[in-house]
């Protein structure tokens, strides 16, 4: 059992026979009354999120979550398709339950899977990858990286704020927890 004071975001738990993912976790103390804990929280299994506010005290059930590594295959019929690189098992996760993962994945890249139990719930992320930026407006001379940044769509669709020096065409680190430019990789 974990009590919510102790939920952090990327935890899993149960509640009332649903499998959980905490978003995010804050404490919150109102001008009266006791401390309470806001929660932004994703039903894994239907991708619904919602926020809610439980009693510091409050207990769940700790979801015991496995990973495996895997290759991500191809997207087919809003179905991703991903290869065990041990057993060469493939594994099938709908594409609306990865969405937001979707942006940061290529094809043949590794990864890991999250399962619970034998149920595949999910797909977990490096911290960085590395994008190729396909389009953005052109750069500007004597641009800084002090500057305030341009729009770059990115080769998956990703929308990142980079610095205005940043071309077409260049390979750039890109945060996967937060969406951001870390640093160019290259061209």
């Amino acid at each position: 059992m974990i009590t919510a004071v102790d939920l952090r975001a990327g935890m899993t738990f149960i509640q009332d026979g649903k499998l959980i993912k905490v978003l995010d976790a804050s404490h919150h103390k109102p001008g009266k009354g006791n401390t309470v804990m806001r929660m932004k929280l994703r039903d894994v299994r239907t991708g619904a999120t919602y926020d809610t506010t439980f009693r510091p005290d409050e207990k769940f059930e700790k979801a015991h979550i496995d990973t495996k590594t895997v290759q991500y295959l191809y997207t087919m019929d809003d179905t991703g398709f991903f290869m065990d690189l041990e057993s060469y098992d493939q594994y099938e996760i709908p594409v609306e339950t990865i969405e937001d993962e979707m942006k940061f994945i290529l094809e043949n890249m590794e990864l890991s899977i999250q399962f619970y139990g034998s149920e595949v719930i999910g797909v977990q992320l490096p911290s960085t990858v590395i994008l190729r930026v396909a389009e953005t407006q052109p750069s500007i001379k004597g641009a800084t990286v002090t500057g305030s940044g341009k729009p770059a769509i990115m080769e998956t669709g990703l929308v990142v704020n980079v610095p205005d020096f940043i071309e077409a065409g260049e390979l750039l680190e890109v945060n996967t927890s937060e969406g951001t430019y870390q640093k160019r990789a290259g061209k």
